[in-house]
């Protein structure tokens, strides 16, 4: 692949640093394929809802990644097996080491097929079925399903309200749940989705200590880790410890930050070499372990030439978050969004509409005609709570926030 990038590289760099990127353009997904548009009579029981669910934006893909898909096809008629080349490789290297100082070698590295699947993948190699699975709810509902569907048993430890409308771990709890359950896994959410938790470097050390102690393994889901807003940092939870690398498997990847979730082009980390070497040679031998050519081409485009877009995206989505406050606070202060450390995806405290769970979603369903994921699926305590996607054009989140509006005063 020498022979596309040599031809490529500085052509788009130069490209990349000039361009001002367009995130109003409405773009109709209908006709795609794009679950958020065709399976909202499915989940949603009508197909008349402005789609605000699931975790992809509406914003056209950085042009580096859709030129480089393009001149790959364009260039080579064979579109034929393909092994990790070593500039991937090191587009992934670079990429952290740079924005989230996170070091690592190729050898510590391996692909993986998407990251809820390689969550699949580490439950199954490191435990057995009837093992307990630590997670901290309200949080990503397939930690849950594939525990429970592959067998295995929740122990909980939930995250505890602050006073302050946002969330911290309860450290005390979760040493003493690892204590009494001795779970084999945990399951960290860093950032935290569905509430956009950078976590303290302070916290994570400490699930570092108690989960070596205890000789748990735990998996720290970073796919959201690129998506920090100014005055917040993501830390790797590899990085904070010797216990962190000791006890860590990392999932990264460029899916959420570049808006390509339909390539599959995730990663894993491992630093520790008792747990990296017989996982990846357990991939390795099941043949998990190997991207794609387009897949190869899209992260190594992102990583090499999209940062600039990734920095005028965040603005944008930053600005698009601090509307929906704005606007709540303004129009519908019973109301009440959580602002997000890290990523697109708004947490809608309804507590004070003083409606049962299920009146809220009928609320935003068949009052607003809203499709926003329904927070009880985050745990029990996301009960009277809705996750509200804005990596939108503000034409549509304004739209939404009107139609919300008219349904919460039609309540009186």
């Amino acid at each position: 692949m020498w022979w596309f990038w040599s031809n490529f590289a500085s052509r788009l760099r130069d490209y990349a640093m000039k361009q001002t990127y367009d995130f109003d353009t409405v773009i109709d997904r209908s006709g795609t394929h794009a679950v958020k548009q065709d399976r909202l009579t499915e989940y949603f029981g009508r197909d008349d809802l402005l789609p605000l669910w699931v975790a992809d934006m509406d914003f056209a893909v950085c042009p580096a990644i859709t030129q480089a898909l393009s001149s790959r096809i364009n260039n080579h008629p064979i579109y034929g097996y393909t092994c990790p080349i070593d500039s991937y490789w090191q587009a992934i290297i670079d990429w952290q080491r740079s924005r989230n100082g996170f070091e690592f070698t190729p050898d510590e590295a391996c692909f993986i097929p998407g990251i809820v699947p390689g969550f699949g993948l580490a439950l199954n190699f490191f435990t057995r079925p009837g093992d307990k699975v630590l997670i901290q709810e309200p949080v990503y509902h397939p930690f849950r399903r594939l525990t429970e569907g592959n067998g295995r048993k929740i122990v909980m430890n939930e995250l505890l309200e602050d006073g302050n409308g946002f969330y911290k771990m309860d450290i005390v709890n979760l040493e003493q749940t690892i204590e009494n359950e001795k779970p084999a896994l945990m399951v960290l959410c860093n950032p935290h989705n569905p509430i956009g938790i950078t976590w303290p470097v302070e916290d994570m050390r400490e699930v570092a200590r108690i989960a070596r102690k205890h000789g748990v393994v735990v998996i720290s889901d970073e796919i959201h880790g690129d998506l920090v807003f100014k005055g917040n940092r993501h830390v790797p939870f590899a990085t904070v410890s010797d216990d962190a690398a000791a006890v860590s498997v990392t999932f990264g990847a460029p899916s959420k930050t570049f808006n390509i979730a339909g390539i599959v082009s995730s990663w894993c980390v491992i630093k520790n070499p008792e747990l990296r070497t017989p996982f990846f040679t357990w991939l390795e031998t099941n043949e998990l372990n190997s991207p794609n050519f387009l897949s190869m081409a899209a992260t190594e485009a992102a990583y090499r030439h999209g940062g600039e877009w990734l920095d005028q995206c965040l603005a944008y989505i930053e600005g698009n978050i601090d509307f929906v406050i704005d606007y709540c606070n303004k129009h519908i202060p019973a109301i009440k969004p959580v602002k997000p450390q890290a990523s697109y995806l708004v947490w809608l405290d309804c507590r004070r509409l003083g409606l049962e769970h299920e009146q809220v979603v009928d609320l935003f369903t068949n009052k607003a005609r809203l499709a926003l994921n329904d927070g009880s699926m985050f745990g029990v305590a996301g009960r009277c709570f809705m996750r509200f996607n804005v990596a939108s054009p503000r034409s549509v989140i304004e739209k939404a926030l009107e139609r919300l509006c008219k349904a919460v005063k039609a309540l009186k």
